[in-house]
C-alpha cells in the first residue's frame, strides 16, 4: 500500500492501523498487498467513552513505574516505592478533576527529592480565551486620565517583537494621554485593559493627545498585540547594557543569556559578537532557563589571542587571530533562578578559569530528563535520565547549585530606586581586573625587510 504516513502493527502481528496522506484512517490485513483505501475507518462519529477513575489509576500506576524504571539511579535518591505506592495510590480514589490528579502526581514525584520533578499537561476541558490586545506601555494616572509612562521600543523589523506605539507614522510619545478606544471614552474610573478585549492582531483606533482633554487631540491607528513579555524583556536586557556601557566608560561589554537552548546561542551570537571591541564583558545569565550543556559559549569565552594580521588600507587596526573574541576580563553573574543548562555555564566557567561569579547560588537541578514516555491523556511526569558527577568521581551541582566567587543580594530598597547591586558590582570586579588584565592591541611592527640581495 502506498501513500501511507505512518502506521501501526496489531500485536498478533496479523493486522496494521495505517494513516493516509489524505488524512484518512484504516484497518488492513497486514498479510499479502491491501489496496488504497482497504479497511477504512468512518471516524466523523467517532466517540471515545472514558471511565475517568479508571484512567486516573492506570496514569498514577505509569507514573509510579516511570519513577522505578527510568530513574537515573537505582535506589531512587533512597525512596521506599512501595511505600509510596502504599501511601498515594489510595488518593486516587478521590480524583474527580485532572487537576486533583496532578496534585497527586506532583507531592509522589516530589518525594524523589529532585529538581526536575515536572507534571505537565494531561486531559483538562478547553476554555475560551479572550485575546486582549496590549500596547506595549507602562501606564499611569495623572489628571483622571491614563497616560504613557513608558512606551517599549521593540525592534519592528522583528516579526516577533513588533511595538504597537512605535510604528512608522503612529507618533505616539511618553507623557501622551490615552483619551479613548474605538471611540469609547477613557477615564481613570475605568480599567484600561477592559477596552482591548478581542482587539489583539487586529486595527484599533486609540485617541490621544499630549493633554489630557480632546481639544488637539488626534486619533492613530495601530494592532495591539497578545504578548508584550517580549518587548519587556528587550528594554531589560537594553537597560542592562546601558547601564554597563555608562558605568565602565564605554569599555566592558554586556551580553544576557536566556537560556541554554536555541533562544540563548541567538542571544549570545549577536550580542557577544557585536561587542568585541571591547576590553572585557559581562556575561549575564541570570534567570537562565536551561536547556542543553552550553559548551559553544564557553569555548567562545576562553578564546586566546594568538596574534595579528595587519590591515594596510582604512584605519589600518590591524585584524586579532582570532579574530571573534573579547580577550579582557570576563565576569558571569548568576542567580537563584538560573537552573539546569543555567547550572552548568557557569561550572564550566569557573572550571575554565574564565573569571569570577557574582550574584547568588544557581537553582542547582542538574539532571538531564529525556527519554520517558507520555501518559495515557497526554500529559507526561518526569523521571531524570542522567545526574552530573565531577572529574573526582563525585555528584555535583544537584541539589547544591553553583555558589557565587562574590555572593551579591538584589536588596530590595536599592532595586526600587532604580539600581541593580548584582550588575553594578559586575562593573566594578571587571574594571578592577581590567587593570592588570587588560589586552592592549599591538600596533604594526615596521615593515620586514627579506630581501637579502647584495647592494650594488
Amino acid at each position: 500500500m502506498s501513500g501511507l504516513q505512518n502506521f501501526a502493527l496489531s500485536n498478533d502481528g496479523k493486522k496494521f492501523l495505517y494513516g493516509a496522506a489524505d488524512h484518512s484512517w484504516g484497518i488492513a490485513d497486514a498479510a499479502g498487498t491491501p489496496k488504497p483505501g482497504e479497511g477504512s475507518l468512518s471516524l466523523s462519529d467517532m466517540q471515545i467513552k472514558i471511565d475517568p477513575l479508571a484512567e486516573a489509576r492506570q496514569i498514577f500506576r505509569e507514573a509510579w513505574r516511570y519513577q522505578r524504571d527510568y530513574f537515573y539511579v537505582k535506589n531512587v535518591h533512597g525512596l521506599d516505592l512501595n511505600w509510596a505506592w502504599k501511601t498515594y495510590a489510595p488518593w486516587v480514589e478521590y480524583v474527580r478533576h485532572r487537576s486533583d490528579l496532578t496534585y497527586i502526581l506532583d507531592i509522589f514525584s516530589g518525594e524523589t527529592s529532585i529538581g526536575h520533578s515536572f507534571v505537565r499537561g494531561g486531559d483538562y476541558p478547553d476554555t475560551d480565551k479572550v485575546p486582549a490586545g496590549l500596547l506595549g506601555c507602562n501606564y499611569e494616572v495623572v489628571n483622571g486620565r491614563y497616560r504613557f509612562a513608558k512606551i517599549f521600543d521593540g525592534e519592528n523589523w522583528n516579526p516577533d517583537l513588533k511595538a504597537p506605539l512605535t510604528q512608522p507614522g503612529i507618533n505616539v510619545r511618553q507623557g501622551d494621554y490615552l483619551l479613548a478606544v474605538n471611540d469609547v471614552p477613557l477615564d481613570a474610573s475605568m480599567n484600561v485593559f477592559s477596552l482591548f478585549d478581542q482587539t489583539a492582531g487586529k486595527q484599533t483606533r486609540l485617541l490621544v493627545n499630549n493633554r489630557p482633554d480632546k481639544e488637539g487631540a488626534r486619533e492613530v491607528t495601530v494592532i495591539p498585540v497578545a504578548n508584550e513579555s517580549g518587548l519587556r524583556q528587550l528594554d531589560w536586557v537594553e537597560s542592562n547594557r546601558r547601564m554597563v556601557d555608562k558605568l565602565s566608560g564605554g569599555k566592558l561589554a554586556y551580553v544576557w543569556v536566556p537560556n541554554t537552548g536555541g533562544a540563548g546561542y541567538n542571544f549570545f551570537n549577536r550580542w557577544y559578537f557585536a561587542q568585541k571591541d571591547k576590553k572585557g564583558a559581562i556575561i549575564d545569565e541570570r534567570f537562565n532557563q536551561g536547556g542543553y550543556v552550553a559548551d559553544y559559549i564557553i569555548e567562545v569565552l576562553a578564546r586566546t589571542l594568538y596574534g595579528y594580521f595587519n590591515n594596510p588600507v582604512g584605519d589600518k587596526q590591524p585584524f586579532k587571530a582570532q579574530d571573534a573574541g573579547i580577550y579582557g576580563p570576563k565576569v558571569m553573574l548568576i542567580n537563584e533562578m538560573a537552573g539546569s543548562g543555567g547550572d552548568m555555564l557557569p561550572y564550566m566557567f569557573r572550571f575554565k578559569n574564565i573569571g569570577p561569579l557574582v550574584g547568588k547560588r544557581t537553582w542547582g537541578g542538574l539532571v538531564g530528563i529525556w527519554d520517558v514516555p507520555g501518559l495515557l491523556d497526554g500529559g507526561i511526569i518526569t523521571a531524570p535520565r542522567g545526574g552530573f558527577f565531577n572529574l573526582q568521581g563525585e555528584w555535583d551541582v544537584e541539589n547544591k547549585g553553583v555558589a557565587p566567587d562574590i555572593e551579591v543580594e538584589m536588596d530590595p530598597k536599592l532595586v526600587n530606586q532604580g539600581h541593580d547591586p548584582q550588575l553594578e558590582k559586575a562593573v566594578e570586579t571587571a574594571l578592577e581586573m581590567l587593570k592588570s588584565q587588560e589586552v592592549k592591541l599591538l600596533p604594526q611592527p615596521a615593515d620586514p625587510v627579506r630581501v637579502k640581495r647584495p647592494k650594488k
